[in-house]
């Protein structure tokens, strides 16, 4: 189809499978009405489309070519949308933009009336809940139309987020629109767009970054999985004394004390390592390596004992300990024996032993409640960003169901 304004001689020409009613020029803001022909019926106000696509702008979705016929501008109470109407070769699309959000709806057959604005509907095995119900006004429009952009029409909307069910209704007409939030990246995509608006706020039916009740069912089965790996990695473990020995570290001067071989069983573990020796005002220095039979390899940790006391200004004091201890982490099952060195101070004559404990840590579940505790910490917290979220969508409309 091809039209020429008569008020700014520009021409429009477009292939189209339906039968034009109303024709606003692409231009300029007249509008023309089919009466025997296409007649001038109305003047709108000026407005300069500035994010908008373009009339015969070709877009794809769903591996479908659309092209757009027509752009509404609509508003109410100060809130301002933009309507695209796409003819593909079989059926029509629309796609609405507010704020940077966008929603891609398509009609659907709805045999119930919602005249009386009831607070759900059901459609699909889903419920929706009512958003808003107002008469939006025309403030722009381009393109050919099927229908009468000027007839005033009430709009129904309830949400089930990412979805909505939108109606326009004429008196005893009702046409029910089936629609669901659309990214931005995919817009973009289908237009091979480089610049769409910025979004502002909470988009109608723009969903939360995560379905909570998905993610709390799929924690509860990590934890589980996580709960029975723990289990059957460590049911026959228990806390094992591998090493309890003293040494005359007279005999240790040029050479080290090797333990007899042990055998650690389950998940990887501590090695806790427990060390006395009787010092006063001297140290002990004691090396420990930690050798894996079967495969040679070594892990090392060094420790001092120190303990120093004496008596000055009239007091007495005391630092240090005859005792310490110590991990050697992450240690996993095998064959193991360890290698002792102790070396003491030259000058030290009174200490003349050191006793070594060593222990096989039994399983602990610590981690355990420390991930359930993350875990728990994360959804409530993902809870309360959700509720925020939420109230920020329904603040955008009067009919406030949220805080209801």
């Amino acid at each position: 189809m091809e039209v020429t304004c008569t008020n700014c001689n520009h021409t429009t020409q477009l292939d189209l499978n339906f039968d034009v009613k109303i024709y606003a020029c692409t231009n300029c803001v007249y509008v023309y009405q089919e009466r025997d022909g296409l007649r001038f019926k109305d003047q709108l106000r000026p407005y300069t489309f500035t994010d908008q696509f373009e009339i015969g702008q070709v877009g794809v979705f769903n591996n479908t070519d659309y092209t757009i016929t027509g752009i509404l501008v609509k508003e109410n109470e100060g809130f301002e949308w933009t309507e695209y109407i796409l003819q593909g070769k079989e059926n029509f699309l629309y796609l609405s933009e507010a704020d940077g959000h966008w929603i891609i709806l398509e009609e659907i057959e709805f045999a119930s009336k919602v005249g009386n604005h009831p607070l759900t509907v059901d459609y699909e095995e889903l419920t929706f809940d009512r958003y808003d119900y107002f008469y939006p006004k025309l403030i722009a429009a381009r393109g050919f139309f099927d229908f009468d952009i000027f007839e005033k029409a009430e709009l129904i909307e309830y949400i089930n987020p990412p979805q909505v069910l939108s109606f326009e209704r004429n008196g005893s007409e009702q046409n029910a629109f089936l629609g669901k939030h659309i990214s931005k990246a995919a817009v973009k995509k289908a237009f091979n767009a480089s610049y769409l608006p910025t979004k502002v706020g909470v988009g109608m039916v723009q969903p939360f970054l995560f379905n909570l009740r998905n993610l709390a069912i799929t924690l509860c089965c990590v934890l589980a999985l996580i709960l029975v790996s723990n289990w059957y990695l460590n049911k026959e473990r228990v806390r094992t004394e591998v090493l309890d020995a003293q040494l005359a570290l007279a005999n240790f001067t040029n050479k080290d004390f090797v333990s007899p071989s042990f055998t650690l069983t389950g998940s990887a573990a501590p090695l806790k390592v427990q060390l006395y020796a009787p010092v006063s005002n001297s140290w002990v220095n004691v090396q420990v390596a930690l050798i894996n039979e079967k495969t040679g390899e070594e892990v090392y940790a060094s420790k001092d004992i120190e303990r120093y006391s004496g008596y000055t200004d009239g007091e007495s004091w005391s630092e240090g300990s005859n005792s310490e201890e110590f991990n050697l982490c992450g240690i996993p099952a095998g064959t193991y024996h360890l290698n002792i060195t102790p070396m003491k101070a030259p000058e030290d004559v009174n200490s003349d032993f050191m006793n070594v404990k060593v222990v096989w840590s039994e399983p602990s579940s610590r981690n355990i409640w420390l991930i359930l505790i993350i875990m728990v910490v994360f959804v409530l917290v993902l809870y309360y960003v959700e509720k925020n979220f939420e109230a920020k969508r329904w603040g955008e409309t009067n009919e406030s169901f949220f805080n209801s």
